[in-house]
């Protein structure tokens, strides 16, 4: 997003008077179209009113846009001084120019844009609309010379998104948490805003969580990109029911196309949260939009393919990228248990080294425990002094198993001096002033479980190059420890901050709070750059592109969780919680998705000889990982892509091709019964298998016998 300051313009206050009042437009009547079209795909606009009226993917025959009176081209928000509900209506524009300036591209202008109260206004917006290969590139530039901030601008908009036929579901897949996440939007729509707050079910999905979204058919697709890596503002994906459902109950969409006397639709639309200020140019990010064939694996892959052109590998040490295992371990909360001593550490380590765990990623050891006293990184009196922790760590890591120092630095303890008497100025406000809290978490007694004495929270603006400047200063005591790495704990998020309002902060608000992870992280690896250069990042559960800085990630997963980000980085180090006391159902889906185990017994404040049937279960996980580990671990991931397993009872399988082109398929029984299941592989080759209990390879002709709650390996020789 690129701002270019105006000349200065009369008080906002003035607006009333400086505005022309204007009568609002009819809709005018439907047009001739300017269209776009190749063998795959057709968009056509209307010559006065700029609307999309209709989208198809001729490869399927899938009209995406149908109705051409439902089409809308853009609107916007400008609050006035004395109302905030006054928005620009694309369906009451006329278009200054639509036209076509190549063979594959169209530019479009509407001027003097009509606002809804406040009169006509002095903006311009123009956009092009290029067709290259399968997908339409839509951009857009807001010349604002208006007193008004334009809070945001919605294009593309389609106003009458429809599936492929009347009896096909759709449901929307966006990337959060490790997880390729499913909402239904067709024919069951559940709106996630509050009925009191929207006049139709609603949906959104941020791009601080996915860059894209898929609108995924059983065969067939749209894939939806914000193409802006560094995200620079705030995108949302929305979705709008209109005018409503069927019934509440089983929130089931009309099937007719008009119900009480309205049309019945499905807008669409990416929703641009600019903050555009006044007397100010600004270019909207591109966003994509392309159809395939297939299934979310194909959508996916239009991803890949966009990020191998600005995805930049990080460093990565090479002991992350062996076979491991880690310990999660916590000792000490606000609640001040003190339940390891420092001290007391070096027998975990003895634990890791004898049962050959890699890493303890040590949890609560910095001030006032895990929650409490962020984003401090000085030690605990209570667990023992400094040179009792390094001295921990240092015999610990001699054993072999490297320490992992957990961390929050996106977070001020309001509860602590600290912060009311420096930490207060880098905390993120609200447009009102008010600063933005997170309710913090609760730990042991009851009266914290009950919620009643939290450690509420401030959000840290990464933005601010002040508070960057104090939190790698923390950093750096972090890294004196002399630990192997640290894994940044919730960097995933900023609780309910999406902007700050605050001033002062070092540049001019408000700034989308999200913009400033990656300067955050290349400050801080600078710093532990001086020391070790070896030295992990690790996070939990971060967005895609921030494993450029924290190639690490750590997250937590259920039997429904589809592995996109082992889909989309093969190769990197991804970790999974490990909890139960016999928890062989989510071992079998470590292998069969390539992660690391996360051993945590008692919710990760265990030894590892707490559970020792997920243990001795992991270890032959690991092992069997490690003899085969052409197969299964330097080989290419590709989910279910590639094989066909039949079985009769609940499974799941994955796929693996090694560099050379051979292949194995991992299929786990998640049941109480044993199954019998046939795996089928195109022109396969010689075919051995193995187990977690019988690791020793043997032929196959592809057809396996899986005892309950267990695992088995083909492998193509």
């Amino acid at each position: 997003m690129s701002y270019q300051k105006a000349n200065s313009f009369p008080c906002i206050r003035t607006l009333a008077a400086l505005c022309v009042a204007a009568v609002v437009p009819l809709a005018p009547a439907l047009a001739a179209e300017v269209t776009l079209q190749n063998k795959t795909l057709l968009a056509a606009f209307d010559a006065n009113s700029g609307a999309l009226t209709r989208l198809e993917d001729k490869s399927t025959h899938w009209v995406i846009e149908r109705r051409p009176e439902l089409g809308v081209s853009i609107r916007l928000h400008a609050p006035l001084p004395n109302r905030r509900d006054n928005f620009v209506l694309g369906v009451k524009q006329q278009a200054a120019e639509v036209r076509k300036i190549s063979d594959n591209q169209l530019m479009l202008e509407w001027k003097n844009l009509v606002s809804e109260h406040g009169g006509v206004l002095p903006m311009t917006f123009r956009a092009t609309v290029t067709l290259e290969g399968g997908a339409l590139k839509f951009d857009g530039t807001l010349v604002n010379d208006s007193p008004l901030v334009v809070e945001t601008v919605e294009y593309p908009y389609l106003g009458d998104l429809n599936p492929p036929a009347r009896d096909t579901r759709i449901e929307v897949r966006t990337m959060w948490y490790g997880n390729l996440q499913s909402d239904e939007i067709y024919p069951a729509f559940r709106g996630e805003k509050g009925y009191w707050g929207v006049f139709s079910p609603m949906k959104t999905f941020d791009s601080y969580r996915s860059l894209f979204c898929l609108l995924q058919a059983p065969d067939r697709g749209l894939y939806v990109e914000m193409a802006d890596p560094n995200q620079s503002y705030l995108l949302q994906f929305t979705f709008e029911q209109l005018p409503g459902l069927v019934d509440s109950v089983r929130n089931r969409v009309p099937e007719q196309d008009e119900i009480g006397g309205h049309p019945v639709r499905l807008e669409f639309r990416t929703t641009h949260f600019l903050f555009a200020p006044p007397h100010s140019t600004i270019n909207l990010a591109t966003v994509v939009v392309s159809a395939y064939q297939g299934g979310w694996h194909t959508g996916v892959d239009l991803y890949k393919k966009w990020r191998a052109t600005w995805f930049k590998p990080p460093y990565t040490p090479s002991w992350i990228k062996d076979v491991n295992s880690w310990q999660q371990l916590q000792i000490n909360s606000p609640e001040q248990d003190y339940r390891v001593p420092y001290t007391d550490l070096v027998k975990y380590g003895e634990d890791c080294a004898r049962e050959g765990v890699k890493a303890i990623q040590l949890v609560g050891w910095n001030f006032d425990g895990q929650d409490g006293g962020d984003p401090v990184q000085d030690t605990d009196p209570g667990l023992g002094t400094w040179q009792q922790l390094h001295d921990a760590i240092s015999r610990i890591q001699a054993m072999g198993v490297k320490i992992i120092l957990f961390g929050k630095l996106n977070w001020a303890d309001m509860t602590m001096p600290g912060y009311k008497r420096e930490l207060y100025q880098y905390a993120a406000a609200d447009p009102y002033g008010i600063p933005y809290e997170q309710g913090g978490y609760s730990y042991y007694t009851p009266t914290q479980l009950a919620g009643i004495n939290n450690h509420r929270r401030a959000v840290m603006d990464f933005l601010s190059p002040g508070y960057r400047d104090l939190a790698t200063r923390e950093f750096q005591k972090l890294l004196a420890l002399g630990a192997s790495g640290w894994l940044f704990d919730e960097n995933c998020h900023h609780g309910p901050v999406k902007y700050n309002f605050a001033p002062d902060h070092g540049y001019a608000p408000p700034g989308f709070i999200y913009a400033g992870d990656m300067p955050m992280a290349g400050e801080l690896r600078a710093a532990a750059d001086r020391i070790d250069r070896d030295f992990l990042f690790a996070g939990e559960g971060h967005q895609d592109w921030l494993m450029q800085a924290y190639p690490l990630s750590y997250f937590r997963i259920d039997y429904g969780s589809t592995p996109v980000a082992r889909y989309i980085a093969p190769q990197a180090p991804l970790m999974v919680a490990v909890t139960g006391f016999d928890d062989r159902e989510t071992l079998n889906l470590v292998l069969l998705d390539r992660y690391l185990i996360s051993y945590e017994p008692y919710n990760f404040k265990g030894r590892l000889t707490d559970f020792p049937m997920t243990l001795t279960y992991g270890k032959k996980i690991d092992g069997l990982r490690r003899r085969y580990r052409v197969w299964l671990w330097d080989a290419e991931f590709r989910d279910t892509l590639g094989a066909r397993v039949g079985a009769d009872g609940g499974f799941r399988y994955s796929v693996f091709v090694t560099s050379a082109g051979k292949r194995a398929v991992v299929v786990v029984n998640q049941g109480r019964e044993k199954i019998t299941a046939k795996v089928q592989l195109p022109n396969p080759g010689q075919l051995t298998m193995a187990t977690p209990e019988q690791p020793d390879a043997r032929p196959t002709s592809g057809t396996l016998e899986i005892p309950p709650r267990s695992a088995a390996v083909v492998m193509e020789q």
